[in-house]
């Protein structure tokens, strides 16, 4: 037995498949009608391929080649300077907040002295 859900009652009440798979009365409708045009202004066709006048050249493909090639380097390092001090840094912070944390779970871990 099917069950579809009452608009009138507000409970639960007995129904065919049809009317329980389309709850409160809802059927797919085939509008005869043609949608609203939404846009009023016809769109422009570019008059170059690409469609887009970017001011720089793509430089992807050179970049592609210069952080896969195979020199030893690691990828995080392979820009030189700013790299390593970024890195450096990132790993000094690192270090520097376990170690501040160890710290602090000591520091909580240790009962108060009582003052006589």
């Amino acid at each position: 037995m099917y069950y579809k859900f009452s608009g009138f009652t507000q409970k639960l009440t007995g129904a065919w498949a049809p009317e329980a798979y389309s709850p409160q009365g809802l059927r797919p409708v085939v509008s005869t009608e043609a949608p609203p045009i939404i846009f009023a202004t016809p769109t422009k066709l570019t008059s170059s391929p690409t469609g887009y006048d970017y001011a720089k050249k793509n430089k992807v493909p050179e970049l592609q080649k210069f952080f896969q090639k195979s020199d030893g380097v690691p990828i995080h390092l392979k820009l030189g300077l700013p790299d390593q001090m970024l890195y450096r840094t990132t790993m000094g912070l690192t270090v520097g907040g376990t170690i501040s944390c160890l710290i602090a779970l000591y520091m909580a871990s240790q009962p108060k002295k009582q003052r006589s």
